[in-house]
């Protein structure tokens, strides 16, 4: 690992492409550049996902931690400053990182010092590992990338940050609360794959308050056609979903790591159904860059807004992060 304190935007790319020469072989053959916006406190974390994701999928990993100051206040505390760190392969397997601490006005202008940092010719991701933004158009690193990834479960209020998703979504863009349904979701259409009979009814047992809720019901209805119904559960999780299918009654109940399967005239089994690691999630997400056509319409009939697959693909700075950026000056 390399640090530089009080540094440059320029001192950093240097030093980068010093350590990718010396590391020679390791840091060759990304495949895309990921960009993650975290707290401080969360930096550690982030890189044991990305070399969890990396393994599938070598990345150059670009961690930003901004320090947000009022652009109108003035004074001493005010203090425009970059620390980074370097680390090329060791402890990340096939993924480099630069950890950015950006502090004052520079952390307005995180793209400044973000962008000679990409790698050439590959995808962008950026992932906002917090609390996500109210609208990616007004920062300027969702604005770089093809593919964009929020967590809602990251929010306050969930099920209005999954709204303000719907609101702000355009192609390209994903969350993890989607990601943490897939097991669910590769159950039941294996369930329901060697079924003629029309589902007519569809029950998700959760917490209401739970935003996989929400979209696994989506993602029926989008499906089925129909409207599911929602059920509290007593264990505060996604517990159960249940299934009139003909004249069959078709049950998936989670229990401690499995599913227990049960349908009308056929045994019962087990099948797996783990919590998946947060890089793992990550690892899935990173598989596709394109449009997520099935989360769009779970998305949509979660949330009621409609025509999200219909919206432009490409993103640009809206007109309050176009002012903003005006406002502020970074010190040379």
């Amino acid at each position: 690992m390399l640090a530089l304190w009080d540094t440059t935007g320029a001192e950093v790319v240097r030093k980068l492409a010093a350590e990718r020469h010396s590391a020679g072989g390791v840091a060759s053959g990304l495949a895309l550049t990921l960009v993650v916006v975290v707290d401080e406190a969360r930096v550690r974390g982030v890189e044991d996902a990305a070399t969890i994701a990396a393994a599938s999928h070598p990345c150059r990993l670009i961690i930003v931690s901004r320090a947000l100051k009022n652009p109108h206040q003035t004074g001493t505390d005010v203090v425009d400053r970059l620390d980074a760190e370097i680390i090329v392969g060791g402890r990340l397997g096939p993924c480099e990182a630069v950890a950015l601490r950006m502090h004052g006005p520079l952390a307005y202008h995180a793209e400044s010092v973000v962008m000679p940092l990409l790698a050439p010719d590959v995808p962008v991701v950026t992932w906002w590992h917090g609390n996500p933004p109210d609208r990616i158009a007004d920062d300027p690193l969702g604005v770089v990338a093809e593919r964009r990834i929020t967590d809602v479960s990251q929010a306050e209020n969930p099920l209005a940050a999954l709204r303000q998703r719907a609101e702000d979504y355009a192609p390209g863009d994903t969350d993890l609360a989607w990601t943490r349904i897939t097991p669910w979701r590769t159950l039941l259409a294996g369930a329901l794959d060697t079924s003629t009979a029309p589902v007519t009814a569809a029950t998700v047992v959760g917490r209401l308050e739970d935003p996989r809720v929400s979209l696994l019901a989506g993602w029926l209805a989008s499906r089925l056609g129909l409207t599911p119904t929602l059920e509290a559960s007593s264990t505060g999780k996604l517990e159960q979903v249940r299934l009139r299918v003909g004249d069959d009654d078709l049950t998936l109940t989670r229990s401690n790591g499995t599913c227990l399967l049960t349908r009308t005239g056929v045994g019962d089994r087990t099948l797996p159904l783990v919590t998946r690691r947060l890089g793992d999630e990550l690892a899935e997400e990173l598989r596709r860059l394109d449009a997520d056509q099935p989360y769009a319409a779970a998305l949509s009939a979660a949330t009621g807004v409609t025509g999200l697959s219909d919206r432009a693909a490409v993103r640009g700075l809206s007109q309050k992060a176009e002012r903003r950026q005006a406002t502020v000056k970074v010190p040379a």
